[in-house]
């Protein structure tokens, strides 16, 4: 702190010095002839260019200096010498630091090793009554030097809260984000070219509908009333399909005041579109047309690589963790109360293949991703074919227990161990398998079908209780809360969704998961619905429209819980006006620009995520 502060007051001491020579070094305007990366891709020999941009590297070597300038294009060297700017100008050129902004005008020409470069040369003689034009100006002084890791910032605190240090610093960082504006225009495109008209609708509302989710609550004075930020685009949407605009798609934010993740930003950016006389087939050929098309305009390709460095380390660490609990004080405790023992080589057992994965987890951006998935899968395999084949925690671990305690205790404990360590291998053959998504290649699959193929085939035929026993048993999250569905559903979300990769249309839900589609005519128990998996993730969920307005109030009462207030009237009045049949979706953006730009944290693609304030 105190070294910064130290250079906030050489900075400020500049700032006096330049001002005390009559010198403003804030600029009200510059007008650069073209960008940096223009300049050097026309580059002539003697070409007179004005650019501007952030100071990004400083060199001075004696009489004569170098500094890179960089704007949103790219960057260029500029080379100032002391005798072509003379002493007054050369003083000023002096003044320069890091992160300060400049506009330079000057003649391109190639250094000796081959850089691309303009030189400043002295003041440009004017006309009667004209001020000469400035070979530089200062256009914005920096009076903050920039953080010590200039090339390259990698406090991710610092790079969520303070974004703007993360773009200056990681040009990689800003290409995402330019990246991700190019994606939504080509999304505009291809709906506008499909015949869709973009609307606005209300984001404070009344009655938060169209999602079950948990919003956020605000007051109106003016209306001497609460309403809620929007969870969802929906409902106002088709209000629109009843007044006769038969395409309209929204691009918007919604707000659901619930968690976070990896995958999950309480603010975050939505596509809604829906189309009168469609269905939830139309909607796939939308979409699966509208990613092809977005992918082929911004990335040039239809072969997304695949970040894994995350999904690698989450996978290790998950195994670390099981190994820590049952070498845990705990798990010990556990042990002696139940009269059995442990050897003394137990724990140190334990704790060297716990050693062997952090040390392959360190590994990571060491070594290729792949090979260091490849080393933990040959560790952890390793010992669960040891446990898993003889079920003998006494021979692997080296636990003395009697029989009695080893059915009682230990043996649940090496299954759930087993059960964990199983998670983290194919967690890591999963990344090893998919080094990119391949969007020419769309399955599909029905939602029952992949859950027999993960769950057993008679999953649908066992009793609720055993549902519940099995999905644990699988390693799934199940809530004391959770209904027969709910415990289906979290089967899909923990150990199937997370594996969809390629992209996958899962269809034909249950119909207590979607409320507002059709009834599938050959099953009544599912809906003409589908959720498009990508990369591990659902992005983009679409229905057959529910258009019966008596059936929409029933299920929606059903939803509410008996709960009136939660009733949106005003919308169940104009579907009984009439709403055509119509096909529906919702994309999440950004889960969508994770995908095509590489990136496995949803922070990484919105500008200024939620944190916490300081």
């Amino acid at each position: 702190m105190d070294d910064t502060n130290s250079l906030i007051e050489q900075r400020r001491a500049k700032l006096a010095a330049l001002r005390a020579k009559g010198i403003d070094p804030f600029k009200n305007k510059f007008t650069p002839g073209e960008t940096c990366a223009d300049a050097r891709k026309n580059y002539a020999e003697g070409r007179e260019v004005a650019v501007a941009g952030r100071i990004t590297a400083h060199r001075e070597m004696g009489k004569s200096m170098f500094i890179d300038v960089r704007d949103q294009s790219g960057r260029i060297q500029i080379y100032a010498q002391k005798n072509a700017l003379g002493d007054e100008l050369w003083e000023i050129f002096k003044h320069l630091d890091l992160g300060d902004f400049v506009g330079v005008r000057g003649k391109m020409f190639t250094t000796k090793t081959g850089e691309i470069s303009v030189k400043c040369s002295a003041a440009v003689p004017a006309a009667a009554g004209e001020t000469p034009a400035l070979p530089f100006v200062i256009l914005a002084k920096a009076l903050r030097p920039p953080s010590e890791k200039w090339h390259g910032l990698e406090d991710t605190e610092i790079r969520y809260r303070q974004r703007y240090l993360d773009l200056m610093a990681n040009p990689e960082v800003k290409d995402v984000f330019l990246k991700r504006s190019e994606i939504i225009r080509e999304i505009r495109n291809f709906l506008h070219t499909r015949g869709f008209v973009e609307v606005e609708t209300p984001m404070m509302q009344a009655i938060p509908g169209g999602a079950a989710a948990q919003p956020f609550k605000t007051h109106h004075n003016a209306l001497g009333c609460d309403f809620y930020l929007r969870i969802a685009l929906e409902l106002y949407l088709k209000r629109l399909l009843v007044g006769g605009m038969d395409k309209v798609f929204e691009i918007g934010r919604n707000f659901r005041n619930e968690g976070l993740s990896r995958k999950h930003n309480p603010e975050f950016t939505m596509l809604e579109a829906y189309q009168a006389f469609g269905d939830y087939e139309s909607m796939m050929e939308l979409v699966e047309s509208m990613v092809k098309h977005v992918a082929q305009k911004v990335l040039g390709t239809l072969i997304v690589p695949r970040k894994q460095s995350g999904a690698i380390a989450s996978a290790i660490d998950q195994a670390v963790k099981m190994l820590d609990q049952i070498s845990s004080e705990g798990f010990t405790k556990i042990v002696q109360d139940k009269s059995a023992a442990l050897n003394k080589d137990y724990t140190e057992e334990v704790q060297t293949l716990r050693n062997q994965l952090w040390e392959i987890r360190n590994a990571l951006g060491v070594k290729p991703d792949k090979e260091v998935a490849q080393q933990a899968q040959v560790v952890i395999m390793r010992w669960v074919s040891s446990v898993a084949i003889a079920r003998a925690f006494p021979d692997i671990l080296r636990l003395r227990v009697n029989e009695e305690n080893f059915g009682e205790v230990i043996r649940p404990l090496a299954e759930e161990l087993v059960v964990g360590l199983k998670a983290s291998f194919f967690a890591l053959k999963l990344a090893i398998e998919n080094e990119g998504v391949d969007l020419s290649n769309w399955r599909r699959a029905k939602y029952k079908d992949l859950i027999r193929e993960r769950a057993g085939a008679d999953w649908f035929e066992i009793s609720p209780a055993e549902r519940r026993q099995r999905a644990h048993d699988l390693g799934a999250e199940i809530g004391k809360e959770y209904v027969d569905y709910e415990v289906t559903g979290a089967v899909f979300e923990k150990l199937i969704e997370p594996t969809l990769i390629q992209p996958t249309f899962v269809t034909h839900l249950p119909k207590e998961l979607v409320p507002l589609a059709k009834l599938s005519p050959d099953d009544p128990t599912t809906v003409e619905v589908f959720e498009c998996c990508i990369n591990g993730q659902e992005i983009a969920p679409a229905y057959t429209e529910q258009n019966d307005p008596i059936e929409q109030r029933e299920r929606l009462e059903h939803q509410a819980g008996g709960e009136q207030q939660k009733l949106d009237e005003d919308f169940l009045v104009a579907l009984e006006h009439g709403m055509p049949p119509a096909g529906g979706m919702g994309m999440g953006i950004d889960r969508l620009c994770m995908m095509l730009l590489g990136q496995e944290s949803i922070r990484d693609v919105i500008l200024f995520p939620q944190l916490k304030p300081k």
